[in-house]
């Protein structure tokens, strides 16, 4: 017989759910080494890193329309 369409016993699943867990704690743990190395490279600074940007329009005013 073919058991193709039979749903995994669940010994299996949790094996997976258990690798995605390790996975996603490794990737986290990856992810906040790779911030604090961030940090790392910008310290001592005189400003803090900033995440937006501002348009601030420079130069001299257009003269009014008569």
């Amino acid at each position: 017989m073919n058991n193709k369409g039979a749903p995994k016993p669940e010994k299996d699943v949790d094996k997976r759910t258990v690798q995605r867990s390790a996975r996603e704690r490794q990737e986290a743990s990856e992810l906040e080494e790779q911030l604090e190395e961030g940090l790392e490279d910008t310290f001592p600074a005189s400003d803090p890193i900033s995440t937006t940007v501002t348009s601030i329009p420079s130069g001299t005013p257009k003269p009014p329309r008569r």
